[in-house]
């Protein structure tokens, strides 16, 4: 099979789903929601507003912060 026949084979396969679009539907839905408004509420940009050393400073000193809390 080459990749038109493969692509094909799924074209036919979702045009004659009935239940089969509505989970689709649900798993787009659901990864939008994890991916999008999740990361907009709870991951907000520290680093947006600051020069390139800023943020080499910020990122260098939690680095070092949170490997010097673990004893291994």
């Amino acid at each position: 099979m080459n990749i038109l026949g493969i692509y094909r084979f799924y074209l036919d396969g979702f045009k004659s789903m009935t239940i089969g679009r509505v989970l689709w539907l649900i798993i787009l839905i659901k990864l939008f929601v994890m991916f999008v408004i999740i990361k907009l509420f709870f991951f907000p940009s520290f680093l947006k507003d600051k020069t390139p050393e800023e943020k080499q400073e910020y990122v260098g000193n939690e680095l070092i912060q949170r490997s010097s809390g673990f004893d291994y």
